[in-house]
C-alpha cells in the first residue's frame, strides 16, 4: 500500500482525495518507483476539470523524480537505488510510490538534484521541443512569451537568450516582471498593457519571428497580430479557457502566418527522442544556460492548495510538490 492524490469526479481542488491506494507487481519492463519530488502543471488543472476527460477515477500528475525500488522482468537499463526522473502521457506522479515503464525513464546526472528534475522533464522538454524543433529559434530572432514567468516560460526566456534571441516577455504583475528581467528578458510587458504595440514597437514595426502562447483564448487573435509575415504562432496552453474557431483567412490578411498547437508526447514517443531532448535539457541546466526557479514547494497531500494558488496566479517559476 501508498498513498496518492485521486479524483473521482471533475471539478475544483476539493475533489482532490489523498488516499491509501495499492502498488502492483511490475511487470515486464517496468519499475517500482519510490518519488521524491513531483512537478505540478497546468495541464493537471486542465484534466481535474474535464477539459482533458479521462476515465474517472484517476491520479493526477504528468513528471516526477524518484529512486529505482524494484525491478520488473526484462529490465536490464536500470538498477535499484538508482535516480531517475520522468514525464509520462498517463497521469498519476501525485503518489507516494508507482509502478512506471523503464522506457520512458532517464537517469539524473549528478549535478540535476531531484526537485529541479521534478521542475524540468514535462515543462523544460516542452521548452526544448518549441524553441529546437517547433520553431528552431536563431540568433537575431525576436521571440514573445505569453506567461513569462511560469514554469515554462522563465525556461523559455532564459534558453532562447542563450540561443541567441531577443525575447519580450508578457506577465501578469510587477513581481513577476521583476523576476523576468533578472532572467534575461529585453522587453517586459504587463498582460494588462498594449502589449501588441509595445510588441510592433521593438521590433521597428516588423513583428516577431514566433509568439509562445500558453494562455489560450484571452491571447489568440492579438498574438497573431504581434507576428511578421511569415511568422509562427505557437499555442501549447489553455489557461484562460480554449482557443475559439477562428476563419484561415485570418491568418492571411495578416502576413500568411503559420499557426500550431504541438503536444510534447510527439515529440518525445520513441526512446531515443526522449533521450536526446533529455540530454540537451540537462546540458543547458548543467552549465547554467538555463536556472530553474522554483519559486514554492508544497506537501504532496497539500496538492489541492497548490491547485488553487496556481489557478489564482499567485505562483512564479516552478511548483514542486515533496513527498
Amino acid at each position: 500500500m501508498t498513498h496518492a492524490i485521486t479524483i473521482a469526479s471533475y471539478g475544483g481542488p476539493e475533489v482532490l482525495t489523498w488516499q491509501s491506494v495499492d502498488v502492483p507487481e511490475p511487470g515486464p519492463g517496468e519499475v517500482v518507483l519510490k518519488h521524491t519530488a513531483v512537478g505540478l502543471n497546468f495541464i493537471d488543472v486542465y484534466e481535474r476539470t474535464g477539459l482533458y476527460p479521462n476515465k474517472l477515477p484517476f491520479g493526477l500528475g504528468r513528471e516526477a523524480a524518484g529512486i529505482v525500488e524494484a525491478l520488473g522482468p526484462g529490465v536490464t537499463d536500470l538498477a535499484v537505488g538508482d535516480r531517475v526522473a520522468y514525464t509520462l502521457g498517463s497521469a498519476g506522479a501525485y503518489s507516494e510510490r508507482r509502478v512506471a515503464p523503464a522506457e520512458r525513464l532517464v537517469k539524473l546526472p549528478d549535478g540535476i538534484r531531484d526537485t529541479v528534475a521534478a521542475a524540468i522533464m514535462l515543462k523544460g522538454l516542452t521548452a526544448q521541443a518549441l524553441l529546437r524543433r517547433t520553431y528552431k529559434v536563431e540568433r537575431g530572432d525576436t521571440v514573445l512569451i505569453h506567461a513569462a514567468a511560469g514554469g515554462v516560460g522563465l525556461i523559455l526566456t532564459q534558453w532562447a537568450k542563450h540561443l541567441g534571441a531577443r525575447v519580450v516577455a508578457v506577465v501578469g504583475s510587477a513581481e513577476k516582471a521583476t523576476l523576468v528581467r533578472e532572467h534575461g528578458a529585453d522587453l517586459v510587458v504587463l498582460v494588462d498593457d498594449d502589449w501588441v504595440r509595445a510588441a510592433r514597437d521593438f521590433t521597428r514595426g516588423q513583428g516577431v519571428e514566433v509568439v509562445y502562447d500558453s494562455v489560450g483564448q484571452s491571447t489568440f487573435m492579438r498574438s497573431l497580430d504581434c507576428l511578421r509575415p511569415l511568422g509562427m504562432m505557437v499555442t501549447f496552453g489553455n489557461a484562460s479557457g480554449p482557443v475559439a474557431p477562428f476563419a484561415p483567412l485570418e491568418l492571411a490578411k495578416r502576413g500568411s502566418l503559420f499557426v500550431t498547437r504541438p503536444t510534447l508526447f510527439h515529440y518525445i514517443s520513441t526512446r531515443p527522442a526522449l533521450t536526446r531532448a533529455a540530454e540537451e535539457l540537462f546540458a543547458v541546466v548543467q552549465e547554467g544556460a538555463v536556472r530553474v526557479h522554483i519559486g514554492q514547494t508544497y506537501a504532496l497531500q497539500d496538492a489541492a492548495q497548490a491547485h488553487r494558488d496556481l489557478e489564482a496566479r499567485k505562483t512564479v517559476g516552478s511548483t514542486v510538490l515533496l513527498v
